[in-house]
């Protein structure tokens, strides 16, 4: 993770977001609300802004700590899901040291991992609140687990703790043995931690204002479970996405052997694994907001039943290893480096080629031997150590993809050449609108002091009258050469542009466009 992240700087719209939000509140001294584009942030509540406040106040701001940060909870969300396979033993003792490397393995948390983002926090919290549960319970830590998630991610670190707690008798014996100390103490931790959140949501909401306490309060959680305005997706939009969630593991044939053999009654250690995935990712199919990363908490528990599942399985196959391997897996990775390999025969070949081959073609053979070398691995070595070996080449294969990424293709994510210049005309005292929804992308990699203003494209002529010395920024899905030149600014960014222009220039240019437009084809 500290080789990939520091391949490239924030990616947008997630990190750049995040640190825009965090950039506001330090630069305002506004630490208690969280602010973005000068408004008040009900999205999100304020635990991992302070925690970059924290390396800021130490070291400056820079964009280096957040990213420390974010693959020091990685880390500590890795060893914490490590302890608590071990505290909950689950199937049996071996059983917990395989998840640690079936976690490792899983391309999606690793790659959503190097995003500035508040899910990686919250599923420590989830992981820790639920080590305090194992064995006998410590109601302190539970209680403090809980606040520190609801200070992540608001009220939906309840519904990722509350299950395994309701069915405590189901799996645990502490729970059976004193049913009511179980419930009690559970139910004064769970208050302890909402305590917590509102010892900053109270004083939050009053700094806030009417309208951020309605959001803050109501808004932001009833509306993504009733009716989404934001991310809404069908009922079972989930199932498949569990497959993506767990690839490379969906991918091998042993891990579906192993369930679809599973016999004998579950352990109270299974028991545990299931009483928090399987009602908890029903709960979340049954919201109306989805998004693959909402799951990344039970990642673990996903990896717990898979680890008890083969565990099982070996224990029958006594040492027949071979019978399963890792050529699906292998064969992605070789096809991968076979792909590499050809693209610079498809870019002297194809004039039509995608971008991408053209930014890729010049290094990708390099590493095509990389991937290359590592399906022969996949397919090599002794069977009994198969699982480790898949996850070390997988691992391996991600930070290259990743690699390959950072060196060919980010700079259409890159914002510092369109930062410098929305810095520079703002230390000039130019006005900056921002045609379209700004999501806070440039504040924190330009500095910028002051907020964005949002207009429509139908927008540009008035605000530009208004605003003769100010400055315009649009994405438009492709740019002229006529642009190019008249504008501050031309630079790709994702599958659009970014353009930057003079108010004045734009208005023209776009008026001129219209005339064209409506002379071409006149109304009947």
């Amino acid at each position: 993770m500290l080789w990939a992240i520091f391949q490239h700087g924030p990616l947008p719209l997630y990190s750049t977001r995040t640190l825009g939000v965090a950039w506001e509140m330090w630069n305002q001294g506004t630490f208690l609300v969280p602010h973005t584009n000068g408004a008040p942030y009900s999205h999100k509540v304020p635990l991992l802004f302070w925690l970059i406040h924290a390396g800021w106040a130490a070291f400056g701001v820079n964009d280096v700590w957040p990213r420390i940060l974010q693959v020091l909870i990685a880390a500590a969300w890795l060893f914490t899901s490590a302890r608590l396979a071990q505290a909950a033993n689950i199937g049996k003792p071996s059983a917990a040291s395989l998840v640690p490397w079936l976690l490792i393995a899983l391309p999606y948390p690793f790659l959503f991992s190097l995003q500035i983002m508040y899910e990686v926090l919250l599923a420590l919290c989830v992981a820790a609140a639920l080590c305090a549960l194992t064995g006998r319970p410590r109601w302190h830590w539970f209680a403090l687990a809980i606040g520190a998630g609801l200070l992540t991610k608001g009220p939906v670190m309840l519904l990722h703790v509350v299950f395994p707690w309701l069915l405590g008798p189901w799996w645990s014996e502490a729970a059976r043995s004193n049913r009511r100390h179980w419930y009690s103490g559970g139910l004064l931790a769970i208050a302890g931690g909402i305590a917590l959140l509102l010892a900053w949501a109270v004083p939050a909401g009053f700094v806030g204002g009417e309208d951020y306490r309605r959001e803050l309060f109501f808004l932001q959680t009833a509306g993504r479970v009733v009716a989404s305005f934001d991310h809404a997706r069908p009922v079972f939009w989930y199932l498949p996405m569990l497959l993506v969630l767990m690839l490379p593991w969906a991918t091998w044939p042993r891990v579906w052997h192993a369930l679809a053999t599973a016999r004998g009654p579950m352990t109270d250690n299974e028991r545990f694994a299931v009483s928090w995935v399987l009602p908890t990712f029903v709960v979340f199919c049954l919201i109306s907001g989805k998004q693959v990363y909402y799951l990344l908490p039970l990642v673990p528990g996903m990896a717990m039943l898979l680890a008890a599942a083969l565990r099982r399985q070996q224990s029958r196959m006594l040492g027949n290893g071979r019978r399963w391997r890792a050529w699906p897996i292998a064969t992605v990775l070789i096809g991968i480096a076979l792909l590499l390999a050809a693209l610079p025969v498809w870019r002297a070949h194809a004039a039509n080629a995608p971008h991408w081959v053209a930014d890729t073609y010049a290094t990708a053979p390099w590493f095509a031997a990389g991937f290359l070398a590592l399906g022969a691995v996949c397919l090599l070595g002794d069977p009994r150590h198969e699982l480790q070996r898949i996850a070390v080449c997988v691992l391996l294969g991600v930070a290259l993809v990743h690699t390959v990424f950072a060196r060919s293709l980010f700079h259409h994510f890159d914002l510092r050449p369109a930062a410098a210049v929305l810095a520079r005309a703002e230390a000039e005292g130019r006005p900056i609108a921002n045609v379209g929804r700004y999501e806070a992308q440039f504040h924190f990699v330009a500095r910028l002091n002051r907020p964005l203003v949002e207009i429509e494209a139908h927008d540009i002529g008035a605000w530009a009258k208004a605003n003769p010395d100010g400055v315009i920024v649009r994405y438009p899905a492709r740019t002229e050469p006529a642009d190019e030149k008249a504008a501050l600014l031309v630079q790709p960014f994702r599958s659009r542009w970014i353009e930057i222009w003079d108010a004045q220039t734009l208005a023209m240019t776009t008026a001129s466009a219209f005339d064209e437009t409506t002379t071409l084809f006149p109304q009947e």
